[in-house]
């Protein structure tokens, strides 16, 4: 059965299903709240104005709607109850929210939040929903556009049988439900918000989980050791470019890497090592930019510090399993290449 709805912002009258708790209006992309049903489950909680249809549009001082020049989908991954549970996943979005705030001028209602901790149950981070959001995120994107998509969660790398990774692998997020529905590969990631970015919208992804090195499968590579950008092109020959915007994607370590919880840094919660030394690094600048190679010279400095006085991991647990020379390095991806030193880093 459907129910009729029409758009507050383009007034286009459109038909969807009843079980929708939010339609998207398929000609302006904003987000209606189907209010009978909403009526019959009851409030969704604080995070519910994120999906409202103000996330894609504000009102201007003439009073008219125009289209968010910044928005984000930022998703945390627990996997609750399973052996493989993560313990900061949630504190690292909740963190990078506060830095997308607070520093880079994101309004709330535009920063769409999925963890397991949400009522919604179109905000849990599964396979569907994760995609749906990221189309979300990119649809109708214009110049002047800044995207960010973060993703702190596990991650894995399975053989490539495509010919179209220079490594032999295709990189991999994880689901709550990857078990069921398995793995978003990087494949998918590249085509699903990397391909459709047009000229003048700016994407970044931040991107804490093992073997993340190359997940939006960007062309260039930054050799932090060279002080020089590398080729990351497939042997096939594809190209793999973006429709004219620029794509960058820092990660917490290469594609061989494992990354990690920690307790680390005077921090009395669980947190993403990686996600936790890039808020810090960028905070401790203050109202001061911080350029590319700046950043990734303070989040490793910062990780090797906290290696040498035995915080990463908390306890002994990664020693235990990972020995004493557990290497965890950010890397930095682009669409094109660039000056890391001189180019500053601005969501």
């Amino acid at each position: 059965m459907e129910i009729k709805f029409s758009c507050s912002v383009c007034r286009l009258k459109f038909s969807a299903a009843t079980n929708a708790e939010r339609v998207s209006c398929p000609r302006c992309c904003a987000l209606i709240t189907n209010q009978p049903l909403r009526g019959l489950i009851g409030l969704l909680g604080s995070w519910a104005s994120l999906v409202s249809s103000s996330s894609l549009f504000k009102t201007d001082n003439s009073g008219d709607r125009v289209p968010v020049k910044k928005r984000a989908v930022l998703c945390g991954v627990s996997y609750k109850k399973c052996k493989y549970e993560l313990k900061g996943t949630i504190n690292d979005v909740k963190n990078m929210k506060d830095l997308l705030v607070q520093m880079y001028g994101f309004q709330e209602p535009n920063i769409l939040l999925l963890t397991e901790e949400q009522s919604d149950t179109r905000l849990i981070p599964t396979k569907a929903n994760i995609e749906n959001w990221l189309k979300w995120l990119v649809k109708n994107c214009r110049s002047g556009d800044s995207l960010v998509f973060y993703y702190s969660g596990h991650g894995l790398r399975q053989p490539d049988f495509g010919n179209d990774e220079s490594d032999g692998y295709d990189e991999t997020i994880c689901p709550v439900d990857f078990l069921k529905e398995g793995m978003i590969l990087e494949n998918d990631i590249y085509a699903t918000i990397v391909k459709p970015l047009p000229k003048g919208v700016t994407f970044h992804a931040i991107v804490d989980t093992c073997h993340s090195g190359t997940i939006l499968d960007l062309e260039h590579i930054y050799d932090k050791q060279k002080g020089k950008w590398i080729d990351n092109n497939p042997p096939s020959g594809v190209r793999k470019q973006t429709s004219g915007g620029l794509a960058y994607s820092i990660s917490t370590c290469e594609d061989g890497q494992v990354a990690a919880d920690t307790f680390a840094l005077n921090s009395k919660t669980m947190n993403g090592a990686m996600t936790f030394v890039l808020i810090e690094a960028v905070r401790g600048r203050g109202q001061r930019n911080i350029t590319y190679g700046e950043l990734l010279d303070e989040m490793e400095g910062r990780i090797e510090q906290a290696k040498r006085q035995g915080c990463l991991g908390g306890s002994r647990i990664l020693t235990r399993l990972f020995g004493p020379n557990l290497t965890q390095k950010p890397l930095l991806s682009a669409s094109e290449e660039f000056p890391v030193y001189k180019r500053e880093f601005k969501l």
